[in-house]
């Protein structure tokens, strides 16, 4: 078991997450990631139905192109030029109530209008869409798949292995379901991890083109006064809100370095912008 759970470490290429540094060990590829997505996103906005408040669908375009093209400037001078080609950035408002926005691989990013009077302007809509870009950037769904390809194999082999000791299938049976539920919670935290990651990482994205990221703080407060969860923060896949205020407030020193107010920055033009979640705590 440790010698395969070695080789599954080892295995695929390692990927280093921009803005935090933080590697990590991906076993698909991009292209493989970005042709899901494509599949998955296209089929979804089939059946979506889309905005029809012409202000606001302008809206979130009109702040996501301005984010994009701040994080593509920044990937192209820091290293990651070779990653802008991933990104088909595509921005939708959908009309549903829900409080929540998702992104998927490659930069595609739908807002549900039920965010709105959360996010109240623009600065905070900057927030949702700077974590939502942050997911793509830093191959959030790239990394979740890979885990949780490698935790499946471990389910098996630890299933086969018992086997071949001679140990009972109702025991077999109980080891490998305590085995999965054990990998499972431990990849709720992963989760956890990358919307954190995804929290700090779009802070630093909204500095970047212009917002100012200390709306921040009043946003989440305000989604945590909307929130009735009470799901144990160890058996969700995201941090509790008060977590997330505190971490929030913890980076601002070094989102603010980033920030200078839009008036005072030039904006890069990129490419025509065609469009992981951040989903408010499940009730």
């Amino acid at each position: 078991m440790v010698i395969v759970a070695s080789i599954l470490v080892s295995c695929g290429t390692t990927s280093t997450v921009p803005i935090t540094g933080r590697k990590h060990r991906l076993s698909v590829t991009d292209e493989y990631v970005l042709s899901l997505s494509t599949q998955q996103y296209s089929e979804y906005m089939k059946k979506a139905k889309a905005s029809t408040n012409a202000t606001n669908t302008a809206m979130v375009k009109r702040v996501g192109q301005r984010l994009a093209s701040a994080v593509e400037s920044y990937l192209s001078t820091h290293g990651y030029a070779d990653e802008v080609k991933n990104f088909a950035w595509e921005f939708n408002l959908v009309a549903d109530n829900q409080v929540n926005a998702f992104c998927m691989p490659g930069g595609k990013i739908v807002v549900y209008e039920g965010i709105l009077p959360v996010t109240q302007d623009e600065a905070s809509l900057a927030i949702v869409l700077g974590h939502e870009i942050a997911h793509a950037v830093a191959k959030h769904s790239a990394e979740q798949m890979t885990k949780s390809s490698n935790s499946s194999t471990l389910v098996q082999l630890g299933g086969a292995v018992a086997s071949a000791m001679g140990v009972g299938q109702t025991a077999t049976q109980l080891g490998t379901a305590a085995l999965s539920q054990g990998l499972s919670l431990l990849n709720l935290k992963y989760s956890r991890d990358n919307e954190s990651e995804a929290d700090y990482m779009g802070l630093v994205f909204a500095a970047m083109a212009g917002y100012d990221p200390q709306v921040a703080v009043s946003f989440w407060q305000r989604m945590s006064a909307g929130s009735s969860s009470q799901t144990a923060t160890w058996m969700s896949s995201h941090p509790s809100d008060e977590k997330r205020i505190a971490d929030i407030q913890k980076h601002m020193p070094e989102a603010l370095k980033y920030y200078k107010p839009a008036g005072t920055t030039t904006t890069t033009t990129t490419k025509t912008i065609k469009a992981s979640s951040l989903t408010k705590k499940k009730k």
